[in-house]
């Protein structure tokens, strides 16, 4: 399967999608800020740059986007039709880094959270993503996972 997109307008594309400040991201920090949470942005000096960190706790925030980080089960991740090889190896590589990030976080000492983009997009209301995110966030739980049900 040939990609119906010529090369230069799928590079472009590409270039436009962002690592930060995502959709999924501003919902998540909307609702901790609206809930009394105060955090720090993208904290280069941990592993894998946590895109929340909530430093008085110790709880580091992994907003994921479905498609790029691979999630299994998910119905946002699929894999495109076209250099199917070079994307499962893409996405493989990005669940990796992830788990090494992860486990580096937690070796450290911080507490790990994984919200997942389908899980966001299911909560239609602040409140409806806020009350799962206040239940880990208060809980002893190392590492944490919010994501839709498959």
């Amino acid at each position: 399967m040939t990609d119906i997109v010529p090369t230069e307008k799928r590079s472009e594309m590409m270039a436009r999608i962002r690592g930060k400040d995502t959709k999924p991201e501003m919902r998540v920090r909307k609702a901790l800020f609206a809930g009394g949470y105060r955090y720090r942005l993208h904290r280069k000096d941990l592993p894998g740059t946590p895109d929340i960190v909530l430093p008085g706790r110790r709880v580091a925030i992994f907003v994921n986007g479905c498609f790029w980080h691979g999630h299994s089960g998910c119905s946002l991740a699929k894999v495109p039709g076209t250099r199917t090889e070079f994307w499962r190896e893409k996405f493989e590589s990005n669940r990796q880094r992830d788990r090494v990030a992860a486990e580096a976080l937690r070796v450290a000492g911080w507490r790990v959270l994984v919200v997942w983009e389908c899980f966001i997009r299911r909560c239609k209301t602040e409140d409806a993503l806020m009350q799962p995110l206040t239940h880990w966030i208060e809980s002893s739980s190392p590492l944490g996972e919010l994501r839709s049900a498959v």
